[in-house]
């Protein structure tokens, strides 16, 4: 039998191809909210439902000249962590206690959605430059966890006696 790939990578692996789904002309970025080793709901970046999508009717932050990073009010596209939220809701689902992947680093007004969701652990992938996430993130208790793929190993899928994970299930680090 192959090697198994850990849970945490299983789903950051999910989340960044949910990141192929985007239509944002700038950045591609997946979501998935997992509790209980079960996917909740997942979110792309992307125009709201019935709405035209940047790769459709181009950037309006490229076209006002906005650079990235400012601005993200002024932006046709939901964040794919907000699309993940609202399917939660739309469907009836609580996402208390979970986990998002995200493949970069939410922003600061996602950061809040998140806290106000419940949501317990936040892994993301990548850094994205947002200090003010990220301290919002710590206050509310809750680390930001940096996604470290780790080598395939059966181990990574162990259990032991205790019910703790094996010696390779929390490979993240904080990101201070």
């Amino acid at each position: 039998m192959g090697k198994r790939p850990s849970w945490d990578d299983y789903f950051m692996d999910i989340a960044q191809h949910v990141a192929t789904r985007s239509t944002c002309l700038r950045r591609q970025v997946g979501a998935v909210i997992v509790k209980d080793k079960r996917i909740l709901a997942t979110g792309y970046n992307g125009a709201p439902r019935g709405l035209s999508h940047c790769d459709v009717t181009g950037c309006i932050r490229d076209k006002l000249g906005i650079p990235s990073g400012q601005r993200l009010d002024i932006c046709r596209a939901l964040h794919a962590e907000q699309n993940a939220l609202l399917q939660a809701a739309l469907h009836g689902v609580s996402v208390a206690g979970s986990t998002i992947y995200i493949n970069v680093q939410p922003c600061f007004t996602c950061a809040k959605m998140i806290i106000n969701a419940g949501i317990a652990r936040v892994v993301c992938a990548q850094t994205y430059p947002d200090e003010l996430a990220r301290s919002f993130l710590a206050e509310a208790g809750l680390e930001l966890e940096l996604w470290q793929p780790e080598p395939q190993s059966e181990a990574a899928d162990t259990v032991h006696e205790s019910g703790e994970p094996g010696p390779h299930q929390d490979h993240q680090s904080p990101i201070s």
